[in-house]
């Protein structure tokens, strides 16, 4: 999985979020040209395209979906304290011409957060999901293993973190827990997981986030750090980290592992080979 996939393309001309602090806001507003480039190095989480991060086997896709603040139209973006160039729209068709060329491929994609969506945005935005993925997406009813998927035509499963409209679309699935850490070291990182691995894992879909989190008095020790630099300082560890994992069912097993950067070190590689552990590949 891919941690804020989207941000490898934030818009630098955007407004911040009406989500952030207003302690933000009101910095950007006074000394925009120190504080916008600030907040553009510790929002950036990717640098592949979706296209990309698909063909480096990427298959979960964790979508914050905002509406611009004042915007009269239905436009809809993707943001991480700023919004994107790209609307939600053109990456869902992008995401349909992908799975045309790969209809074994299948592909979570979860819809979070949505600042500043009404009610009239959200059945806007899942008639648009609707529409694009039609018969491609999975119905909340159906067991998703690769074999029925396959069976059924089945590609994409969407979840979706809002109630209300989950009770009138059986074609969207319940929100998926993300064990966010929330956390500036990488050991630090790696005791939250682990305990919440000792808790015992959710029955279902749950990500694992591998992503550290930066916070105002890490920015000021760190003024010419970076999200990106901060997270390739990590890999190392999580890298040992990934390997002593195992996929299944039991008690302390892993399902979905999602992070940052993720052209990096590796990641890719490490996650996918650990379902080696389930089903050993076969000696020709």
């Amino acid at each position: 999985g891919s941690h804020d996939t989207m941000t490898y393309c934030l818009d630098k001309r955007s407004a911040v979020s009406g989500n952030e602090s207003k302690l933000v806001k009101f910095l950007n507003k006074c000394l925009p040209c120190i504080v916008h480039p600030i907040i553009m190095k510790w929002s950036i989480t990717q640098v592949l395209t979706v296209t990309e991060q698909l063909e480096a086997g990427v298959r979960y896709l964790d979508f914050r979906i905002a509406h611009k603040a004042n915007d009269p139209s239905m436009n809809l973006y993707f943001v991480h304290m700023v919004y994107t160039t790209v609307t939600v729209q053109d990456i869902l068709w992008e995401i349909l011409r992908w799975l045309e060329t790969h209809p074994q491929e299948i592909v979570i994609i979860a819809c979070r957060n949505f600042d500043g969506l009404t009610k009239r945005l959200h059945n806007h935005l899942v008639a648009c999901i609707k529409e694009i993925f039609q018969c491609k997406l999975c119905p909340r009813n159906v067991v998703p293993t690769l074999r029925t998927l396959w069976h059924l035509g089945h590609q994409v499963i969407v979840s979706y973190e809002e109630e209300m409209e989950l009770g009138k679309h059986c074609e969207l699935w319940p929100p998926i827990p993300y064990w966010w850490g929330n956390k500036t070291s990488t050991r630090a990182l790696i005791r939250y997981l682990e305990r919440m691995k000792r808790m015992g894992r959710p029955g279902k879909f749950f990500v694992a986030g591998i992503n550290l989190t930066e916070n105002l008095r890490y920015i000021l020790v760190h003024p010419f750090g970076s999200l990106k630099k901060m997270t390739l300082q990590s890999l190392p560890c999580l890298k040992i980290w990934i390997k002593q994992q195992h996929p299944g069912p039991k008690r302390k097993c892993i399902n979905i592992i999602a992070g940052d950067f993720i052209g990096n070190n590796d990641f890719v590689k490490d996650v996918i080979e650990l379902n080696t552990k389930i089903n050993p590949p076969l000696l020709c």
